[in-house]
């Protein structure tokens, strides 16, 4: 699951202890953040980022929806057409794109072939029940591990590549 059925997310803050794992640093975060050249969401997930408190700061935020939505961040661009054209265009400026969950989003993502990697993180709770995340794709998508980590708190990473 994603999210919980009212859509909270505060089950991310789960933390458990596994001592053979690595430790999660800031640095080692914001070395992540620092490749991202932008990020790319739903209209749900702008939502719940702006109600959670703004994690993006100043870097591109493009948001997808069908909705009129406003905004006072300079940063952030609402976008709807075609996924496939919206993400050529916006490969024509950003190099390295984050698409930030919403289970929507990801799945029609993943139909159109335009996902390179997946970054797969399992926390140390199961919710039982929620909105699901991989339901129906209606396609299989071969992966490739590239790398597994174990965190000290609990949480597994995994990373994949998508064959094509």
């Amino acid at each position: 699951f994603i999210a919980k059925n009212d859509g909270d997310v505060s089950w991310m803050n789960t933390k458990g202890n596994y001592p053979s794992g690595v430790d999660l640093t800031e640095e080692d975060i914001q070395a992540f953040l620092e490749r991202v050249d932008c990020y790319v969401m739903g209209s749900k997930t702008y939502e719940s980022a702006l109600n959670l408190g703004w994690p993006y700061g100043d870097k591109p935020v493009k948001v997808l929806t069908s909705r009129d939505l406003d905004t006072e961040k300079e940063s952030v661009e609402f976008l709807n057409g075609d996924l496939a054209q919206v993400v050529k265009r916006l490969k024509t400026t950003f190099k390295n794109i984050w698409m930030v969950g919403g289970s929507g989003t990801t799945k029609s993502f993943l139909r159109e072939g335009l996902v390179d990697e997946i970054v797969i993180s399992i926390l140390p709770i199961i919710l039982g029940d929620g909105l699901l995340f991989f339901d129906t794709i209606k396609k299989e998508i071969p992966l490739e591990l590239r790398e597994v980590k174990a965190y000290k708190d609990g949480m597994v990473e995994m990373r994949y590549v998508v064959k094509k």
